[in-house]
């Protein structure tokens, strides 16, 4: 395979990669209709699955053989095995999943997670394919679609009372978001973008609009 079929076929493992990531956005939308408790029923029997099915790919040479067979393909590069023992990706989008809607109010966390599923989704497709411009670890190519995309997931997210305000205070933490995905923090992005934009959102609410019932949301459940 010479270099440009090699970029090519790099690039369509990549679309295939965002197009399950983006799949991962019924757990936002579902939770939508779910309380709390239902779940994190739902999602934490089915985080430890893919929890137990990484490590043991990790610390069981046959498992790991078997999986980067069938799965290898799909894998980022510091996920597979002769880079070390890394998580993959859909492991740490459950792990955060439990988290966020463990830690967060329910429309904190439907925001939160969008912007990762469709944002960082965005911003990798465009960043391999456009990305010329360097930016923090990334590109400004990259970056400018996380952005973008993460503002039009704040303009149609659910709010508690649709003021000016918390399109301003979700803005804001889009472009947190944005710097966090740019940075390269050592936290997989999986984890450290819907926490950064969680936090940045709980404390922007609590600062600007402390008089918002901020788990209005989670009571019509």
């Amino acid at each position: 395979m010479n270099e440009l079929e090699n970029v090519d076929h790099s690039y369509t493992a990549e679309i295939v990669r965002k197009g399950i990531h983006l799949s991962s956005l019924a757990i936002p939308v579902v939770y939508y209709f779910l309380s709390r408790s239902t779940a994190l029923a739902i999602l934490m029997p089915l985080t430890m699955a893919f929890l137990l099915s990484d490590i043991s790919r990790l610390f069981f040479p046959a498992i790991g053989r078997f999986y980067e067979q069938v799965f290898g393909w799909l894998l980022r590069t510091h996920e597979r095995l002769d880079r070390g023992r890394h998580l993959n990706g859909a492991t740490y989008v459950l792990l955060s999943a439990v988290l966020c809607v463990w830690i967060f109010p329910k429309v904190i966390v439907i925001t939160a997670f969008a912007i990762l599923i469709i944002s960082d989704s965005a911003a990798a497709l465009v960043g391999r394919r456009f990305g010329n411009h360097p930016f923090l670890a990334k590109t400004l190519e990259g970056s400018s679609a996380f952005l973008a995309t993460a503002l039009i997931v704040v303009a149609v997210a659910p709010k508690i009372a649709y003021l000016s305000g918390e399109y301003m205070i979700g803005a804001a933490a889009a472009l947190l978001g944005t710097l966090v995905e740019a940075a390269e923090l050592g936290v997989d992005d999986n984890l450290s973008i819907p926490l950064s934009v969680g936090t940045a959102l709980w404390l922007l609410y609590a600062a600007f609009l402390p008089t918002l019932d901020l788990y209005a949301l989670d009571r019509l459940v």
